[in-house]
């Protein structure tokens, strides 16, 4: 008979403590004095337009950017004219590894987002305290918590650090201290985000924002990576995910809303971007891990 030898499997991120998980839905005039603490936090944009200051930088994060901020960092942030609502994780992780993350600011893909989904959707499950709760300083478990919760929450956040770090072969976009640059690009983004609901042009947006097309597009690639309308159609689809989630409208009434030529467009340009069309999406976790605490049954009336 053989001789079996076990691998010992190697585990580069180990997190054991973690201080809080939160979703905030915060107004448009928010403003946060800061603080600094002991262990690290990452903050996750996914509405709106946030200003944060990490130690001695500001940066002006746009929807779908995540910052971290390291041990003992000094943090503050602030609403930038659009209400925003961020997802607000702080843990202790000593692995050397975390030396990735210092200064960190970018963009994260569909995956992260599902794993960002459900860090919230396990915390809502293994924890009463309300994940809307600023001053939450210690989770309490909840009495009736679904097995592994904790594990699965864990797993989730350690994979989502390990696939950022595997991201470090491609340069991350970041975004740049507030500049006089800075400020045209979230006015123009403000401006975006205010009209989602039209059918805006590039030569709109350029003449209601006096500025060149080409400075416009070449402002977007260096913080985004993509193009005006590429960014404005990927809002538009985002402002539909919120709406399928408040399950007032059913899928025609938010094509029509956000000025789509028809349902069926509609429903090509929601699968392209998010993968899935607006019927899967009203019927997936990750729809209901973006909203915790509704059941699907609120949601299938619209469908």
């Amino acid at each position: 008979m053989p001789t079996y030898y076990p691998l010992r499997l190697k585990r580069p991120l180990s997190i054991q403590e973690l201080y809080s998980v939160h979703y905030f839905e915060y107004t448009s005039n928010y403003a946060f004095a800061g603080e600094s603490h002991d262990f690290w936090e990452f903050l996750y944009v996914d509405k709106g337009l946030v200003r944060v200051t990490a130690g001695d930088t500001v940066h002006d994060l746009l929807q779908g950017q995540i910052v971290f901020h390291a041990p003992g960092e000094f943090h503050a942030l602030s609403a930038v004219g659009v209400a925003p609502d961020l997802v607000v994780v702080s843990f202790q992780c000593d692995s050397p590894h975390m030396d990735f993350f210092r200064g960190l600011v970018t963009f994260v893909g569909e995956s992260e987002r599902s794993l960002l989904a459900r860090i919230v959707e396990e915390s809502g499950t293994a924890f009463s305290t309300p994940l809307n709760d600023p001053s939450t300083t210690t989770l309490q478990r909840r009495a009736q918590a679904p097995f592994g919760g904790e594990a699965l929450l864990a797993a989730a956040l350690e994979e989502l650090l390990i696939r950022l770090i595997r991201r470090q072969s491609t340069p991350a976009i970041q975004i740049f201290p507030c500049r006089t640059e800075d400020d045209n690009l979230n006015r123009v983004l403000r401006y975006m985000e205010q009209r989602v609901e039209q059918n805006l042009t590039l030569e709109q947006i350029c003449r209601d924002n006096l500025i060149g097309r080409s400075q416009l597009q070449k402002l977007f690639h260096s913080h985004t990576g993509g193009g005006v309308m590429e960014y404005f159609s990927w809002l538009k689809i985002q402002t539909a995910r919120r709406m399928i989630r408040e399950g007032r409208l059913n899928f025609t009434q938010i094509a029509t809303r956000l000025s789509f030529q028809s349902v069926h467009y509609f429903s090509r340009r929601f699968r392209q971007i998010t993968g899935m069309s607006p019927s899967e999406y009203a019927q997936s976790v990750r729809m209901l891990s973006e909203l915790p605490g509704v059941s699907a049954d609120d949601y299938t009336k619209n469908v």
